[in-house]
């Protein structure tokens, strides 16, 4: 439970701002802000979630800065009411909602500063979810990192030893090193591989959603920013004011399970049930399938530790102290990244010959684009143009450098720019039909015919 991860945790004395008084919206103002959040998911090319303890309190868990949170009654030396464990805790509506926004692409990806294991225990993907301080259901290898998701919480926290031991199996027999918990204590550095994932889809976003979080611990409260000063839109949905409500284009002050549910109805979908818990490691629009945990590098890179900024703090916009990475990745050599085909664009040839004929023929700078079973030529420069330019055939890229983990494939990216003209869609763009979300046919119906779809 929240308490005794609160009590397990070393002596801190800035946990920040507890205590604020909440504000309610009236139920027509929750009803028309729900509307404009829908309007907002169906015009989002790639929507990122952020989460907070806000969203699990419905499940028994308080939070921690609420007017009864475990903080705020801490300062009052009181503790709060629970009668709920976290092996006992239910993924609360919230919970449910992310995963049938996530199955039908309305969201890519999930932020979570909770330790409470509801995400993952609820069946979002794995590889579509950074839980940057850590899992109470997880174990660590200290030696291969491997990680196992556990039916029970762990006994320890803090990076301890649980007193298990890793099983994987090497070359030479088994690896034996000794398994860990994964949660953070105050002045330990939060997972790079988590953080790195959650900075690049914060880049990626035009739509950032705060739900249940005042944002006052850093770096995964600035987080949102990132999609902010790219020029991506903010909501903010939680009863106290955040660090960055004056940067929010929404902000919706209810209990975020009405705003979530009132949500879905407005987009005409179902919440899903919850039946019991189950892991779910990949996602149905990941192109590559998981075999287990994912992939943890051995070697920290960023060593970024949280600490708390307090929301009366009115320094700086945009350029707050973030203290994480904003650069672009670098692109990969001679690849073409993540840019849809389309017959406008393409060269000559299909196979590694043809684009080494074309390099001798003085069509330069050439590189192969694997695409379903075919292999396309395209000139590099056509890889890297910039965001908002107008491609030939009246097609903008908007956006179209990263679709669902980078592969270039069915072009849906750019259903909202459409083409000049009245042509069909797919005159211009090479689409698979059989991949297309519920939320792309929402968009664009005429884009497949009935026998083309699954």
């Amino acid at each position: 439970m929240s308490v005794n991860y609160s009590e397990g945790l070393s002596a801190y004395e800035h946990k920040g701002k507890c205590g604020m008084p909440e504000k309610f919206d009236s139920p027509e103002v929750i009803e028309e802000k729900s509307l404009q959040l829908a309007n907002l998911l169906r015009s989002s090319n790639y929507a990122v979630v952020h989460t907070g303890a806000g969203i699990s309190t419905s499940a028994g868990i308080p939070d921690f800065r609420g007017p009864k949170g475990v903080w705020t009654l801490e300062k009052q030396g009181q503790k709060p009411d629970v009668n709920v464990t976290f092996d006992g805790a239910v993924p609360t509506p919230t919970h449910r909602v992310l995963i049938e926004l996530e199955r039908t692409g309305f969201v890519k990806y999930v932020v979570s500063q909770n330790v409470d294991g509801l995400h993952l225990r609820s069946g979002f993907p794995r590889d579509r979810l950074s839980e940057l301080h850590g899992n109470m259901f997880v174990e660590q290898c200290d030696k291969c990192n491997k990680q196992y998701i556990r039916d029970t919480a762990v006994p320890t926290l803090g990076l301890k030893p649980t007193g298990g031991q890793c099983t994987q199996t090497k070359p030479r027999g088994k690896c034996r090193g000794k398994l860990r918990d994964t949660i953070l204590d105050w002045e330990d550095a939060l997972p790079d591989d988590d953080l790195e994932r959650a900075e690049k889809h914060s880049r990626q976003a035009d739509l950032a959603l705060c739900l249940g979080t005042s944002l006052q611990i850093v770096p995964s409260g600035n987080l949102p920013l990132i999609t902010k000063k790219a020029g991506g839109k903010l909501v903010i949905v939680n009863l106290q004011p955040t660090k960055h409500d004056k940067h929010a284009n929404l902000r919706v002050h209810g209990y975020v399970d009405e705003v979530m549910s009132k949500v879905m109805t407005h987009l005409g979908l179902t919440i899903p049930e919850y039946t019991g818990p189950r892991i779910v490691m990949t996602s149905g629009h990941s192109s590559k399938k998981m075999d287990g945990a994912l992939k943890v590098t051995k070697e920290r890179k960023q060593n970024v530790k949280r600490t708390h900024q307090n929301v009366e703090d009115k320094k700086g916009t945009f350029s707050e102290q973030l203290s994480v990475k904003e650069e672009s990745e670098p692109r990969p050599k001679n690849s073409c990244h993540k840019l849809p085909t389309r017959s406008g664009i393409l060269s000559q040839g299909n196979d590694q010959t043809s684009c080494s004929e074309l390099s001798q023929n003085g069509v330069t700078d050439v590189v192969k684009v694997e695409q379903s079973e075919n292999s396309t030529c395209i000139k590099k420069e056509d890889c890297q143009k910039s965001p908002t330019e107008k491609l030939e055939n009246g097609i903008s890229s908007t956006n179209s450098r990263e679709l669902d983990d980078g592969f270039c494939q069915n072009s849906l990216i750019l259903l909202e720019h459409s083409v000049q003209g009245s042509e069909r869609l797919e005159d211009q763009v090479s689409i698979n039909c059989s991949s297309v979300s519920p939320k792309d046919l929402n968009k664009n119906p005429e884009l497949c015919s009935e026998d083309e779809l699954r």
